[in-house]
């Protein structure tokens, strides 16, 4: 029934989701309960002051022995207190209140610091007697000194002129380790310290990067290592200190050398080898040219990634290579700041670390498929890296110091530009990679991807032997691409099927059927379709004579692999009115198009199929009034012989493969001929394909990816070819073998599109006047 009298001083809490409260108070004095008056609403009650009220009319009884027993309470108070760490705040001002507070008044304040339970508590609260407060707290004080000596027992002994330090890292010392070893590791740490901050100095930073790594040396060295902030900022140094600020590579700068490498290197691809050799010549005449930006735009398989690690070859540069297709983070390009847990600096930062020179190649790989989140776009951050005004200052958002990337040389590589944004397009030198024609897929073959796999299957040219007829073959009847990778893959499964007959050759003699042929020829084994697995000579012996190797045929084609997957299917689909031939542009390179109408009895409706997008639906309703509108001027009718074509008259464009999404407006002259042809009645031609936009005036407009178009044509075997007349600058790219084998119809009208289009031309029939009596 003793109690402790409070004042209320601040009272926190709220009543969701459950009431609960704080409250602060301070304590007055005790009090015991003399008569309870009520319970409810909350108890009231009539109280005694107990404590404070005397003052101590009998001192001169105890005034000795409280003297003794206070003092001994103060010297164990201030040995406890002594044992405790001294920079705590609270610690200090304990040790304060020790010598400010009256003696009488220490023994509650002790009780209600030091580890005791609630009962031992509320008989302290219930000791009125000052002598038996203090006779009650002492042996609560002397057990937990004992305690604090044994739990320093279990660490390292503290030195008294050290205390600081022993308390500041408690939790270092919890590990058991002997002393001795804790002190090599102190020492080492130490010594790690020193040896960065050497290396620090001594590096080849830039002022203003020194002047950051000595600041954050400083802090490392006053900073615990149990800090978590202590490794980061070690990771942080080390990285500055591994970065190349000032160390490069020499260029190789002697221009014929660097021709006859990249011609060994790659066939074709003139125009990138010019722009290498420009920069070398360039770099002759000038030192600190800053590195080129460029973007080689192609359809998969051209070489682009492999022709910027041979530029790098031909430089005498390091090489590395970041590949940016599904980025959607800025952080990968730029960093991330060092205030988050697991930071660490973007790619371009590791790059330079990784190669270790500041002039590497860098070759940004796909840059045309980065994405964006909401962690930022990462298109906007190679903004700063490829912009030859600003990269001599790129700051990595976790270095937060500025590097000079201008004697870098980016090198970008995308399938098409349509996805890159307008701004970073901008920064960079665009170099179109077109698509190999089939005689430099055949200078490829030989050169490059045959001895390739020959050397991968552990085959040599004594072994097998594929003629350029059978490449050809396989280029025309296999693949049907713009690059080489699908033609690769091929080789690779001949090589294969050829191996498998080697080694099983090694176990058994057989004697194959073999049509000898003269000295003065080449000496080939012809494989035929029914004999071809028994057709491999003696095998014993893996180095065969030159005379007999393997060769492999049309018939050995199709044994290996398959029925041909293409055929020339142009005559066939010409045979009947309302169909043409079109040419299309992809990122994977030119294809051919075929455009098919047909019209039945309806109410005049335009049908469109085949995945098609918004201007090319208006490129055939523009095709559709043009012809509506001159459909007198060439005799055009329907099936009611009706000038209106759309007169009861339904009609249905389609663009086969359905599957496959078409837009653009270069389809327009093509379906301006397929209708033409349907309502006429007249076939068009089977060699010919056309491209071009067109106007409701009938003109024909110029359009993109001519090169592409007029290479798939050729891969088609198509013969004649319309373009606009606008375009015929573009025909300089193409190479002259092709241009040879191909007739290019300019067309600036409708006119001439259809003229070229139709054996004998599409010529205006004249009109034939009638008389209509009014009688």
């Amino acid at each position: 029934r003793i109690g402790t009298a409070a004042l209320a001083v601040q009272v926190v809490g709220s009543n969701w989701p459950k009431p609960h409260y704080t409250l602060l108070v301070t304590g007055l004095c005790r009090f015991q309960i003399l008569q309870l008056l009520k319970e409810k609403p909350y108890p009231v009650a009539e109280v005694e002051q107990l404590d404070r009220l005397e003052q101590f009319t009998n001192q001169h009884k105890s005034e000795e022995e409280l003297g003794e027993l206070s003092e001994q309470f103060y010297k164990y108070a201030v040995q406890l207190v002594e044992m405790l760490d001294m920079s705590v705040p609270a610690v200090a001002k304990l040790r304060r209140l020790l010598d400010n507070l009256p003696r009488e008044a220490l023994p509650d304040i002790l009780t209600s610091i030091i580890r005791t339970s609630n009962q031992e508590k509320l008989q302290i609260l219930d000791a009125v007697r000052l002598e038996e407060r203090f006779k009650m707290t002492i042996p609560l004080l002397v057990r937990q000194i004992e305690g604090l000596k044994l739990l320093q027992k279990t660490r390292k002994p503290k030195q008294d002129d050290d205390k600081r330090i022993v308390a500041i890292r408690p939790n270092r010392r919890i590990n058991h380790i002997p002393s001795t070893t804790e002190d090599e590791d102190e020492e080492d740490d130490h010594d790690d310290v020193v040896m960065l901050e050497k290396k620090i100095r001594t590096s080849s930073m830039s002022e203003q990067a020194l002047k950051v790594c000595l600041k954050e040396i400083k802090r490392l060295k006053k900073m615990p290592q149990s800090m978590p902030e202590y490794a980061l900022t070690r990771n942080y140094l080390e990285l500055m200190v591994e970065l190349p600020w000032n160390k490069s590579t020499k260029d190789r700068l002697e221009i014929r050398a660097a021709r006859i490498l990249l011609d060994n290197d790659h066939y074709a691809m003139e125009k990138l080898k010019k722009r290498v050799l420009e920069y070398l010549a360039v770099r002759q005449l000038k030192n600190n040219l800053k590195g080129p930006i460029l973007c080689f735009v192609g359809p998969p398989g051209v070489g682009k990634t492999s022709v910027g690690r041979s530029i790098a070859k031909t430089l005498g540069r390091e090489f590395h290579r970041i590949a940016l297709g599904g980025v959607c983070d800025q952080s990968d390009i730029r960093g991330h700041r060092r205030t988050y847990v697991g930071s660490m600096p973007g790619r371009i930062i590791n790059g330079l670390k990784t190669v270790g020179v500041n002039n590497p190649v860098f070759l940004l790989d796909e840059v045309d498929k980065l994405g964006k989140s909401l962690q930022g776009d990462p298109a906007a951050a190679l903004l700063e890296v490829l912009d030859p005004e600003q990269n001599h200052s790129f700051t990595d958002h976790y270095l937060n110091v500025a590097f000079d990337l201008s004697q870098v040389i980016f090198i970008a590589t995308a399938n098409t530009t349509a996805t890159i944004p307008p701004a970073l397009l901008d920064r960079m030198e665009i170099i179109q990679v077109p698509g190999y024609t089939q005689e430099e897929k055949i200078e490829i073959a030989h050169r490059h991807l045959i001895p390739k796999q020959l050397e991968q299957h552990g085959l040599t040219p004594q072994q097998i032997q594929i003629p350029q007829v059978t490449t050809l073959d396989i280029i025309t009847r296999y693949t049907r691409e713009a690059g080489v990778r699908s033609l690769d893959r091929k080789l690779g499964a001949i090589c294969r099927a050829v191996a498998v007959k080697v080694a099983e050759g090694q176990h058994k003699e057989t004697k194959p059927d073999r049509a000898e042929v003269g000295e003065g020829e080449d000496c080939k084994e012809h494989i035929t379709e029914d004999a071809k697995p028994e057709s491999i000579s003696d095998t014993a012996d893996l180095a065969l004579p030159p005379e007999m190797p393997i060769l492999i045929d049309f018939h050995a084609l199709k044994d290996i692999l398959g029925p041909p997957m293409y055929e020339m299917e142009v005559s066939e689909r010409l045979s009947q009115p309302g169909v043409a031939i079109g040419l299309a542009w992809t990122p994977l390179g030119g294809e051919i198009m075929f455009v098919e109408a047909s019209r039945m009895e309806g109410e005049g409706q335009l049908t469109l199929t085949g995945q098609l997008g918004d201007v090319m639906k208006e490129s055939a309703h523009l095709a559709i009034s043009w012809l509506r509108s001159n459909a007198k001027r060439y005799q055009l009718t329907n099936a009611s012989g009706s000038f209106d074509l759309l007169d009861n008259t339904d009609i249905h464009l389609h663009f086969p493969a359905g599957a496959v999404t078409k837009d653009g407006p270069s389809a327009g002259v093509t379906i301006v001929t397929c209708l033409a042809s349907l309502f006429s009645g007249r076939l068009v031609c089977s060699d010919v394909a056309m491209t071009g936009e067109i106007t409701l005036r009938g003109l024909v407009l110029p359009v993109g990816g001519i090169k592409d178009k007029v290479l798939a044509a050729h891969r088609a075997g198509l013969k004649r070819i319309i373009i606009p007349q606008r375009n015929e600058k573009d025909l300089e790219e193409i190479a002259a073998n092709v241009r040879q084998d191909l007739t290019f119809v300019m067309a600036s009208c409708l006119d001439e599109v259809l003229n070229a289009a139709f054996d004998g031309g599409f010529a205006v029939k004249p009109r034939v006047e009638r008389l209509n009596s009014k009688l």
